[in-house]
């Protein structure tokens, strides 16, 4: 058994399969790539019952909403599989939640970067 990581964390075992589901039939967020119960709970504690709830949603909102309503800062790789989550719904594609962790990044470093001053 080979297992594939990211830094410390356990990412799959070689050979795994990503969900892959139609999304057009999907009808629980437990079907959807990249959710297990856990985040199911957590989309469920922000109102999100029903996978085509996603469309459309900003995934960094989502995280905020999560982190307001539970009273604890998640880590950020939860905007991680909101944004793999949201892609899927809109487009189809199956990624795993760390290809987005460089644009989640990007996103993030852009919205705290200081505003130079104008001289």
């Amino acid at each position: 058994m080979k297992l594939l990581t990211y830094g410390m964390v356990i990412l799959y075992e070689e050979g795994y399969q990503m969900k892959n589901p139609n999304r057009k039939k999907i009808t629980q967020l437990e079907q959807l790539p990249n959710v297990g119960k856990a985040v199911a709970d957590d989309l469920r504690l922000i109102g999100i019952d029903d996978p085509k709830k996603l469309v459309g949603k900003n995934p960094f909102n989502l995280y905020e909403t999560l982190c307001r309503t539970s009273g604890t800062k998640h880590d950020p790789c939860v905007i991680d599989v909101f944004m793999s989550i949201v892609h899927f719904l809109e487009s189809g594609e199956s990624r795993p939640w760390w290809s987005f962790t460089d644009e989640r990044k990007r996103t993030l470093l852009g919205k705290q970067a200081p505003k130079s001053p104008v001289l």
